[in-house]
């Protein structure tokens, strides 16, 4: 097993919205030495605005935003290039910190609107895992496994940049791509060395189907989780195996053991469905397709108040729960009327190309068609965007031709092209995506904070920052001001 420990910066928080600004990725062999890395930043396309918090975090000034070798689309394929070459020989480990529910989420949604294949890092036997899961399972096993600080709460700080820091590593340049990367492989290379036996544990829940084995094998297990700042070590047992997964969301559902089980099992539907709505929670969700950490019984066993139950009467909760599968249809059920309930009250507004990944798979010709397309000349690819059947990667490809070769467009398509990103920047509604007027008012906002410093030295060396970004936004503002 490899891994690849890898970074984004970005111009958003948000990941349908967002673009790559730099990666960084480092190659390790299976004792986690290093054999290659890789370090690259493009130009933002010109049909978007970034948030100048965003850039102030990753000090990405006006010339980051302009003037690199490499456009967004020739970064989006160097990547590809370089996650398929390095995974080739072996399965392969991705691994970023706080990865799952960022990083990953924006190379696929960027791999999407690049006519790619989104899912890289967990096909082709490679799998997906999250460094900040590790982090925080280390500790709810050993609260000392690290020099730590607390944060303004008094709990642990996870903080890649405090903990790289406090275990001597240099952090100076965090929210660098290749910096973020190369701790986390310090981090992690620690936690490695000091829980050798539980590294592979950690780890072996990267895969979302080793997950709902470990539910359908096992009778009890220690999951973690981290909420209200803290890690924390949960004794539980999965619904019956033949309904143990939410009908919608499709992750695994356990039961906290702390419960009396057979309490629960005597409740009439409605007021198990009322139980369920309580605090504190007897049903617990296991994230089977987001790495979870799902680790042996013994280790909730020692922690309060499993410590202070019978480990027999644990073991028999386990059982019971496990075998009822009346408690698990009642419990799924119960699972599918919220979630339906709960889409009834969402916006009915359709969505927009962009927050549509996971709305369906590309069909055989299409995903045929995404290669002819990418080794195709400029002129070809334009020619080639009437023959995809999903409408959506015909609309991805105009804007990647509008971005990279604006001068092969037809008149009127050019046209139509940029009066639609003309609508969505120059809005003055409150929208999704960031908006001329939305960077202003963060800008104002920055300039006006003399609390909110990030990695600025001066007062004038922020402002001297924002002034240019500023401009940039300025000079991207009149751009669309004709269409």
């Amino acid at each position: 097993m490899k891994y690849i420990v890898w970074d984004l910066e970005t111009d958003h928080s948000a990941t349908d919205w967002c673009s790559i600004l730099e990666i960084g990725c480092i190659l390790l062999d299976s004792n986690f030495k290093e054999e290659q890395r890789f370090q690259a930043r493009c130009r933002l396309p010109d049909d978007r605005v970034p948030t100048a918090t965003a850039l102030c975090i990753n000090r990405t000034n006006v010339d980051l935003l302009t003037k690199s070798n490499l456009s967004h689309y020739q970064l989006i394929n160097q990547i590809e290039k370089l996650f398929k070459f390095w995974s080739k020989d072996q399965p392969t480990t991705f691994l970023a910190y706080s990865g799952i529910n960022f990083d990953s989420e924006v190379i696929r949604k960027e791999f999407f609107k690049s006519l790619k294949d989104p899912y890289i890092e967990n096909t082709q036997n490679n799998v997906r895992h999250d460094a900040l899961n590790v982090v925080r399972a280390a500790f709810a096993v050993d609260d000392k496994i690290l020099n730590s600080e607390l944060n303004e709460k008094g709990n642990v700080s996870m903080k890649l940049e405090s903990l790289a820091r406090l275990n001597g590593f240099d952090a100076q340049d965090s929210h660098s791509a290749l910096v973020d990367t190369e701790n986390t492989c310090n981090v992690l290379g620690l936690i490695r060395q000091k829980q050798p036996n539980l590294w592979n544990e950690y780890l072996k829940t990267a895969s979302k189907q080793t997950v709902e084995n470990i539910m359908k094998s096992e009778n009890l297990f220690t999951v973690t989780e981290y909420f209200y700042g803290r890690s924390r070590l949960f004794l539980t047992a999965p619904l019956h195996p033949k309904n143990f997964i939410h009908p919608i969301y499709k992750w695994a559902q356990v039961v906290d053991l702390r419960f009396d089980c057979e309490k629960l099992f005597s409740l009439s539907y409605n007021e198990l469905k009322a139980k369920m709505k309580e605090s504190p929670k007897f049903l617990r969700t296991v994230r089977s397709n987001k790495a979870p950490i799902i680790l042996d019984a013994s280790y909730a066993m020692k922690v309060d108040p499993y410590n202070k139950l019978d480990p027999e009467l644990l073991r028999k909760r386990a059982e019971l729960i496990k075998n009822n599968e009346k408690f698990a249809n009642d419990v799924c059920n119960i699972l599918r009327e919220n979630a339906e309930e709960k889409m009834q009250t969402q916006s009915q507004e359709d969505p927009e190309p962009e927050e549509t990944i996971y709305t369906g798979f590309a069909s055989p010709k299409d995903k045929f068609l995404f290669t002819k397309w990418h080794e195709a000349d400029w002129k070809n690819k334009l020619a080639l965007l009437d023959k995809f059947e999903d409408q959506r990667y015909s609309y991805f490809g105009s804007r990647i031709l509008f971005n990279e070769a604006p001068d092969i467009l037809p008149k009127d398509m050019y046209k139509k092209i940029k009066r639609k990103i003309a609508k969505r920047i120059l809005s003055t509604n409150k929208e999704k995506w960031t908006t001329v007027n939305d960077f202003y008012v963060d800008c104002d906002n920055l300039r006006e904070d003399d609390n909110k410093m990030f990695s600025f030295k001066t007062v004038d060396e922020k402002l001297k920052f924002l002034d240019g970004i500023n401009d940039y936004v300025m000079n991207l503002e009149s751009k669309y001001q004709d269409a």
